[in-house]
């Protein structure tokens, strides 16, 4: 049984992207990647069809990830399919649970940060669109120390299930 992620953020370029690949490397690094599939879309369709951010791409080389990415829009649809939809700040968190069309669907949908015991209270992964590359590291820095705790997560969950 394939387990199935969707990470989201506003329109697809520079955070959810960036959580994707992150996350991707995590799964393929714990033997997991023929048994968890990760994806990303955006809350709107505003670069759909485009790839990531250059600076989202630039950070993400420069720490030795990979990437190939084309941007789309979230479809509640999507929902009935995926295990798990990781939003990226508050924002994502309610527009996603407004989407889903049902309770069960609403409960898939959660925090990323929410998986770092480290975040404390601040849980949103700030947009780092409209500033320099500064953000985009700090962006990162957020996602990789989420991983593991979300990683941890989608391990348990699939052994949950397997019982």
């Amino acid at each position: 049984m394939t387990y199935r992620v969707c990470f989201v953020c506003t329109g697809n370029i520079c955070r959810s992207p960036m959580a994707e690949v992150v996350f991707r490397a995590r799964v393929a690094e714990a033997g997991l990647d023929d048994r968890v599939e990760v994806d990303s879309a955006g809350t709107g369709g505003w670069h759909e069809g485009d790839g990531a951010d250059p600076r989202t791409v630039a950070v993400l080389e420069d720490h030795g990830y990979s990437t190939s990415h084309t941007a789309r829009q979230f479809q509640p649809s999507w929902f009935s399919r995926l295990d798990l939809v990781i939003a990226l700040d508050s924002g994502h968190l309610g527009a996603l649970r407004r989407l889903a069309p049902t309770e069960q669907d609403a409960r898939k949908v959660r925090l990323l940060r929410s998986y770092d015991p480290a975040a404390g209270d601040d849980l949103d992964v700030p947009d780092p669109y409209y500033g320099g590359p500064e953000g985009f590291e700090e962006c990162l820095e957020m996602v990789e120390a989420a991983s593991s705790g979300l990683l941890a997560a989608v391990r348990e969950d699939m052994e949950g299930r397997a019982a």
